[in-house]
């Protein structure tokens, strides 16, 4: 003990002389027409990354993990932002209260220029909250709740990820064109925490508007396993068709544990990440399911991310893997033509709708009024028994909605339907 009272002094005697030689140093430079900017240049850009890496999104926050880190080796390689390197601080969220506190601290403790990530809507909510108590950017990367960009939207906060709306419009266009909706009996299922209640409410709606008769909706906690309970009285009901309205392994567990009931009602899902339909595995899986990318997309850019990291990591990437991959390249795009760090000029650099290259063939950029990512989406289903070549392959992606001849919006809730006041 005493000796590590020992070191602590013998390292703040040295830290005092080398402060007054960094003094004598400065004002030397200063004197020689250096400006301080040359010296902040060598400093690091500090990121804080929050993701969950724990829970039932927990596997899905470990592809975020992966594919953030390779985008700021990237940039750092190339030279970094500025002629700076960012140092990206990703921890795990745990919870919306743990999250809160995690961003408190990277901001007041640690310095962070900006805040990133997360996955979970209502730890995403609680990120928000901090970001503009302290005036700091936060860009919300994976979480899809509708209202995030509606009645719960501030000024620091940007959407990466595509809403609800989105992933039940993308969804409900081919159940519509396949006849699967008008006079049909449905029961859903739904995930109970902000992002499934936001899902369901997108959901019912649209069955409303396309003459669908929902019969029941159930409420799943996150942490459920057993799914028996709700098959049971899925089976019960004999509805003409499933929805799922869950998240993260609870679709995984729920879609292996209906094919194991072998239930005649096809399932379509609103919310199914890569990484929880390869669990699933083939045979489990089927239906009509959103995403918002996916590694047999056909773009040069596309196709060189999924190469370099399966030479990277050893596996292909998940959809989280790929949008955290692209939102660092945003933020690190905002920070050079802006040439700082500073808030308000992000701010405003993204509100300009400058176009961002997110490896997919239309360019991406963020609506000035409720900062949402206007982007293409996919729908996917699976293949035929049979003609998967491994794992990962068994999954059939459609094309990109909207279409190419359609404006990016047309699927998002328009400015007359969103509760966003800044």
């Amino acid at each position: 003990m005493g000796n590590q009272v020992h070191e602590s002094k013998g390292l703040a005697l040295t830290g005092r002389r080398n402060l007054i030689k960094g003094g004598a140093a400065l004002a030397g430079s200063a004197a020689l027409g250096f400006s301080s900017l040359a010296f902040g240049q060598g400093e690091k850009i500090k990121i804080g990354h929050l993701t969950p890496l724990t829970g039932f999104l927990g596997a899905l926050g470990e592809y975020a993990v992966m594919g953030i880190k390779m985008a700021a080796e990237e940039i750092n390689a190339a030279g970094g932002v500025m002629g700076r390197q960012l140092d990206v601080m990703s921890e795990d969220s745990v919870n919306p209260q743990v999250a809160a506190s995690k961003a408190q601290r990277m901001i007041e403790r640690d310095g962070v220029a900006v805040l990133m990530g997360e996955i979970n809507s209502a730890s995403a909510l609680t990120i928000s909250q901090v970001a503009a108590r302290n005036r700091k950017l936060f860009l919300s990367i994976g979480a899809r709740s509708d209202a995030l960009r509606g009645k719960d939207c501030n000024r620091y906060t940007f959407h990466v990820d595509i809403p609800v709306t989105v992933m039940v419009n993308a969804v409900g266009q081919a159940l519509v064109r396949d006849n699967m909706v008008k006079g049909k009996k449905i029961y859903s299922l739904t995930a109970d925490y902000l992002f499934g209640h936001d899902l369901a409410k997108a959901a019912k709606n649209f069955f409303g508007a396309n003459g669908g008769n929902l019969i029941g909706d159930e409420l799943v906690p996150t942490d459920v396993t057993d799914f028996s309970p709700y098959l049971l009285k899925i089976r019960q009901a004999k509805p003409d068709l499933v929805s799922t309205n869950l998240a993260g392994n609870q679709v995984t567990n729920f879609v292996k544990q209906y094919a194991e009931f072998g239930l005649p009602y096809p399932v379509v899902g609103f919310n199914l990440n890569t990484a929880d339909a390869w669990a699933a595995g083939e045979g489990n899986l089927g239906g009509i399911w959103p995403t918002v990318w996916h590694h047999d997309l056909n773009t040069p850019a596309s196709k060189t991310f999924v190469a370099n990291f399966v030479k990277k990591y050893g596996k292909v990437p998940e959809n989280h893997a790929w949008i955290e991959y692209v939102s660092l390249k945003i933020l690190a795009q905002a920070m050079s033509a802006t040439k700082s760090t500073d808030t308000d000029k992000l701010i405003a650099y993204f509100e300009s709708e400058a176009q961002f290259d997110i490896l997919k063939a239309r360019k991406a950029y963020f609506r000035s009024w409720d900062h949402q990512l206007m982007q293409e989406a996919y729908p996917f289903t699976v293949k035929a028994k049979g003609q998967a070549k491994d794992k990962y392959d068994f999954l059939k992606f459609g094309e990109a909605v909207p279409a190419a001849n359609q404006p990016l919006e047309l699927l998002a809730p328009t400015r007359a339907e969103s509760t966003c006041k800044m």
